[in-house]
């Protein structure tokens, strides 16, 4: 696709897998205000659907996202209740690819920088190519992130390593990225789609209840907001349902489940 075919995320079905593509691929990616509204729609889109069982968040291009557009936040600066409107959009953006039932999986194509890396940070996996490189510029830019995206750094990749990217806005190679566990896998450009289609389809053939179920249950344990009672009812659910009917048979049947 060239620069010129620049547009807000698309999305495209293959089976049982959705993927949305960021594609202002002139620009890195950069997400704008429109974009933010485009991108909430087509979760609730994918969500809708109950043949799309694996969700796959990409883009165009050398990078997979700069981040949001900070012209925009500038602009904005004028007006404290529409700087404040764009910031809670964003942070919603992310919120809600977090809490998306399905399984997520980033791909990452390239460099990811500012707010992006936390809308990766969202996915259930990330897997990039070894050329790429990270950072969050907050602290270069004067800018106190959002709290939930705080949270989701601490949660997913530690104290220290959060206080390390947040504070210091350096930028770390895609090896560090794996070390401190900002990143499922790492892989040469070439393979990775192949690494990405391995671990789609892998999600996309276990059973879709339990998966949602149990990802639930993680985000809330990390979260230190656990509803103990809903998730030994969806425990005790999954004992009776047909999930694991089928599961139980098909592994006696040393074949692959049919969900």
């Amino acid at each position: 696709m060239s620069e010129t075919d620049a547009s807000q995320p698309v999305l495209e079905r293959h089976g049982a897998r959705a993927t949305i593509r960021l594609n202002r691929p002139k620009h890195l990616n950069r997400l704008q205000a429109d974009d933010l509204e485009v991108l909430l729609k087509l979760f609730a889109e994918v969500e809708a659907d109950p043949a799309i069982r694996v969700l796959v968040l990409t883009g165009t291009g050398r990078a997979f996202s700069a981040g949001y557009d900070l012209n925009s936040v500038a602009e904005r600066a004028t007006s404290t209740v529409e700087q404040q409107s764009a910031g809670s959009v964003f942070e919603a953006v992310v919120n809600r690819l977090e809490d998306i039932g399905i399984p997520t999986i980033c791909r990452l194509n390239g460099g990811v920088y500012g707010g992006s890396t936390d809308l990766a940070l969202a996915c259930d996996f990330r897997i990039g190519v070894d050329t790429g490189e990270m950072f969050m510029p907050a602290a270069r830019l004067g800018l106190h992130y959002y709290e939930s995206g705080i949270a989701r750094y601490v949660a997913r990749l530690g104290l220290d390593n959060a206080k390390r990217l947040f504070l210091t806005a350096e930028k770390i190679s895609a090896a560090e990225m794996l070390r401190i566990g900002y990143l499922t896998s790492v892989v040469p450009a070439e393979a990775l789609d192949e690494e990405v289609d391995r671990l789609a389809t892998v999600l996309a053939g276990n059973a879709p209840i339990a998966m949602r179920g149990m990802k639930r249950t993680i985000h809330e344990i990390a979260r230190g907001k656990l509803d103990e009672d809903a998730a030994d009812r969806r425990h005790r659910d999954s004992m009776r349902g047909e999930e694991i009917k089928e599961g139980i048979k098909a592994f006696a049947e040393k074949r692959p489940p049919k969900f």
